[in-house]
């Protein structure tokens, strides 16, 4: 993703007028409606069904919108783009083929972005989620439940699009007649969720939890707190802001919400919360199920529902999926569907059988794209809970810690052991603190049947892995932030699913 300077980040927001359902358009934007929103000049009459800024990802019929970064040029690629088929572009010089001609490509799609809120009918819904972790897949659960019940007329963010790009990217793609739109919410440093939530006004806002993630750039907890509470900054009057009870912030996120007229719906297991865990009884083993039967107050009604996808951490993921769906008036009944089906994401938690060097099968757990100290014990913890020959793990270092690092990496050996690991790989030089420590409790009971290397490289990684041996019966858990680049060794183990 570029990173954009020099432009102005200044959310302005418009009244536009709601359209009414019988005057909605089959397309995604006309050329005209392009140019009305961003308040520039159309060259060609064209529709377009989509919307990119990366030449590689246009398909047939999209907006091309070539963005201005610190490092390239999106109109180096205007050729490409119309080669792939799109409809047309949106640029700053003129080109050949159609387009719609702005002075700034980023505050166009800003605005088309804001245009395409706006549009939305009245009782449209839009939900808005962040977190130090779990966002995704919160967002990825919430969109499942909310396009089933919708009868496919749902829109979220795809990936993890929620920064200063991907949040007007995911708006600007949300198509007139959407029931639920569902849009994730990302940021490094304060103030930037702050311009995010203006731009998506939700009627529902959703913070996942809390944990160290970014805290080099942040210094605190709290900080992280405050940050991920501006997302309430955007809320519609009336809106709800869906808050994790168990977090030791939650009286500060709840005080945030609230000063500014929020109503809170809170879920976890404290006996307070208005979406409280009741029970939770894991798949028995031996069964080859996955997953979690889990029961749920919800004040006037209980519910009972399966989660797919293993661990504690979706247990109370799905307490905030629900609360969320109530909220927004969805249907719980097609929530708990989408729960029990719901897949697990490349990345973060897809599970996936390969081929282990004895002819048997192994376990794959890909939670390569990001890694801080709470989705570490949590993945780590979910793979304890796993039945397997033996349990191994490669680890890339968590980044954005600062002076905390060491501390943090280091104190994941006591999870390590908890989860039964018989040989970690780690990866990084922050990863040193965690090997010392692991070499320190080696005499110890703890850690004291673990085997470990610690290298510098995904390459030395897959050769070290290769190396110990993948056995029948074995689960594998590639876990790390995702600059470390352990997608690769994930890729290359998934080769084997193919007999390679």
């Amino acid at each position: 993703m570029m990173t954009l300077q020099g432009r102005s980040s200044q959310v302005q927001v418009t009244n536009w007028p709601a359209m009414p359902e019988d005057s909605l358009p089959l397309s995604l934007w006309t050329a005209a409606e392009i140019a009305e929103a961003t308040g520039g000049t159309a060259s060609g009459d064209f529709r377009v069904s989509g919307v990119a800024i990366d030449s590689r990802e246009v398909i047939e019929g999209d907006l091309f919108v070539a963005l201005k970064g610190d490092a390239t040029d999106g109109h180096r690629f205007l050729a490409g783009a119309f080669a792939r088929g799109a409809a047309g572009a949106l640029v700053e010089t003129p080109c050949e083929g159609p387009h719609v001609l702005v002075e700034d490509t980023f505050a166009a799609l800003q605005a088309l972005a804001r245009a395409a809120r706006a549009r939305l009918l009245p009782d449209s819904v839009v939900i808005a989620v962040t977190g130090s972790v779990g966002k995704t897949s919160v967002k990825e659960a919430l969109f499942g439940a909310l396009d089933r019940a919708s009868r496919g007329q749902a829109h979220r963010s795809v990936k993890s699009y929620n920064n200063h790009v991907g949040v007007p990217l995911s708006l600007a793609r949300m198509p007139a007649r959407t029931k639920f739109g569902v849009l994730e919410m990302g940021m490094n440093h304060a103030g930037e969720i702050a311009a995010l939530t203006v731009q998506a006004r939700p009627h529902v806002a959703v913070i996942t939890t809390i944990a160290p993630a970014h805290i080099e750039n942040l210094g605190s907890e709290e900080a992280i707190a405050d940050a991920k509470a501006e997302i309430f900054g955007g809320l519609l009057p009336g809106g709800v802001a869906v808050l994790p009870a168990d977090s030791p912030h939650f009286a500060r996120l709840k005080a945030a919400a609230e000063v500014l007229g929020a109503r809170v719906v809170s879920f976890g297991r404290a006996a307070a919360a208005d979406v409280r865990l009741m029970d939770a009884v894991p798949s028995p083993a031996g069964t080859g199920a996955q997953g979690t039967l889990v029961t749920i107050d919800m004040g006037d009604r209980r519910l009972c529902y399966t989660i797919n996808a293993p661990g504690e951490h979706w247990i109370t993921n799905s307490l905030a999926i629900m609360a969320a769906v109530r909220a927004a008036g969805g249907d719980l009944g097609a929530a708990g569907l989408a729960l029990a089906e719901l897949p697990g994401l490349p990345g973060r938690g897809a599970r996936t059988a390969i081929r282990a060097d004895d002819g048997g099968e192994a376990l794959l757990i890909d939670e390569s794209y990001n890694a801080n100290p709470a989705s570490m014990r949590a993945t780590l913890a979910a793979l304890g809970a796993t039945p397997a020959r033996r349990r191994m793990v490669v680890l890339g270092a968590m980044k954005e810690l600062g002076d905390f690092a060491p501390g943090l990496h280091a104190g994941l050996a006591g999870p390590i052991a908890e989860a039964g690991v018989d040989h970690a790989i780690l990866v990084g030089d922050e990863m040193a603190a965690l090997a010392d420590e692991l070499g320190k409790s080696r005499a110890g009971a703890l850690g004291s049947a673990i085997t470990f290397a610690h290298c510098q490289s995904v390459d030395e990684a897959l050769e070290l892995l290769r190396d110990h041996g993948i056995a029948g019966g074995d689960a594998i858990l590639v876990k790390g932030s995702n600059s470390v680049g352990l997608a690769a060794l994930v890729a290359a183990l998934s080769a084997k699913r193919n007999g390679s």
